[in-house]
């Protein structure tokens, strides 16, 4: 099940417009033997539909949406990737090993869309 505290319209237009996006996910953790493995959780909806209508407004690529995360006490940064018409949010070894998480646990990840700034260096030319 998942909760979202952020939706807000913006008057003029109808667009989504980022005024409070904090979203709180739990889901199964899964892996993926691609050719870059990895262990994700699965955005459930109405956040993931929420987060469709937002992504061309914070996408950088590939329909990755950056994000801020918590689980249990440790933070990190990561970017949603958009899988089977939801999100995934890919759960890096040093968070899951920081909070003992293993394959097939049910945890709750807390996150916050943070666009990335259109100066950042990851968005200058070239990079």
């Amino acid at each position: 099940m998942g909760r979202s505290e952020w939706w807000a319209r913006n008057q003029a237009g109808g667009a989504p417009s980022i005024a409070r996006m904090d979203m709180t996910v739990t889901g199964e953790v899964w892996y993926w033997r691609g050719p870059s493995p990895y262990h994700f959780v699965t955005v459930t909806e109405p956040i993931a539909e929420e987060l469709r209508a937002l992504a061309p407004h914070v996408s950088y690529g590939w329909g990755m949406i950056p994000v801020e995360g918590q689980v249990g006490r440790t933070r990190f940064t990561t970017s949603l990737w958009p899988k089977d018409g939801t999100y995934v949010i890919p759960l890096k070894d040093a968070v899951r090993n920081a909070e003992g998480v293993e394959l097939g646990d049910d945890v709750t990840v807390r996150m916050r869309v943070a666009p990335r700034s259109r100066n950042s260096p990851a968005n200058r030319p070239g990079r």
